[in-house]
Formats: structure tokens, C-alpha cells, sequence
């Protein structure tokens, strides 16, 4: 005998959905820029001015001595180790939640930059890195004439 079962269109464009979106990270290949699994990832903004990107990750409850920045070819590597504090022999936790542990982030950057001026500032949890761009990268204006 034949057993109906009913037809759930929502349950096929979600599985379409994860296949579309699966075939996009394939073919663009930034798996750099997604979390992975193993230790945690800090979160990251990207932005750019007319003059240099600006790339602002949060990494708090560090200090600026274990945070390692370095720029190799186009790609910005943020890394570091949040050491775990000292526990106490007569505390119990209920919950524990606070990241620990080391992280790497890579981050590309889309311009060619001036590596020798590049500025990093830790302050209040967040890293940010300025990265100038080059002088034939920067966006120049154009006099249109009559």
C-alpha cells in the first residue's frame, strides 16, 4: 500500500535555501572569515574612509601584550590567547559562559595598503586597526569640464 504524506513547501525552500547558500561560500571561498568551531572567534567591523580601512574587532578582558596583529599580503591576521583566571578551590559555577582560550582571525582586506603605516589602538575591549591605503588605491575626483 501507498502512505500520502502531506507536502511542506516551507521544508524545501529551506533546503534549498542551505544548498543556495552552501554553493555561495564554495564558490567565494572566505571560509577565513567564518567562525570556527574549535576555541572562539571575535567579532569583527570593517569599514573604509576615503583615506584608509578600519577594522575593529572585540576581544575583551584582554590585554594589548597578548594581542598579535600582522598583515601578510592582503589579508589582516588578528590573534591572542584570553588566559583563564584563577579559580578559587571553594567556588561551584552554576553557568560558565565567558570565552577563554586563543582565537585567530583573518580578515581581507579589499585595497592595497601602506604597511609601514599601519596603527593598531587597544582600548575598552576593542582593537582597532587602521590600515592607510595606498596612495593609487585611494578614490580620486575627476573635474568634468564643459
Amino acid at each position: 500500500m501507498f502512505e500520502l504524506t502531506p507536502w511542506k513547501p516551507m521544508n524545501e525552500l529551506s533546503t534549498l535555501r542551505k544548498e543556495m547558500d552552501k554553493l555561495w561560500e564554495d564558490f567565494f571561498g572566505d571560509k577565513e572569515l567564518l567562525p570556527r568551531a574549535e576555541g572562539w572567534i571575535p567579532a569583527v567591523d570593517v569599514s573604509e574612509t576615503k583615506d584608509a580601512i578600519i577594522v575593529k574587532a572585540e576581544v575583551p578582558g584582554m590585554e594589548a601584550k597578548d594581542i598579535d596583529v600582522s598583515l601578510s599580503g592582503d589579508m589582516l591576521v588578528i590573534k591572542g590567547e584570553k588566559k583563564e583566571e584563577k579559580e578559587e578551590k571553594d567556588e561551584n559555577f552554576h553557568r560558565v559562559e565567558m570565552r577563554r582560550g586563543s582565537f585567530q582571525r583573518a580578515v581581507r582586506i579589499p585595497v592595497p595598503v601602506d604597511s609601514d603605516k599601519i596603527e593598531a589602538k587597544y582600548e575598552k575591549g576593542i582593537l582597532k586597526v587602521k590600515l592607510p591605503k595606498k596612495e593609487e588605491s585611494k578614490a580620486k575626483q575627476i573635474e568634468v569640464k564643459t
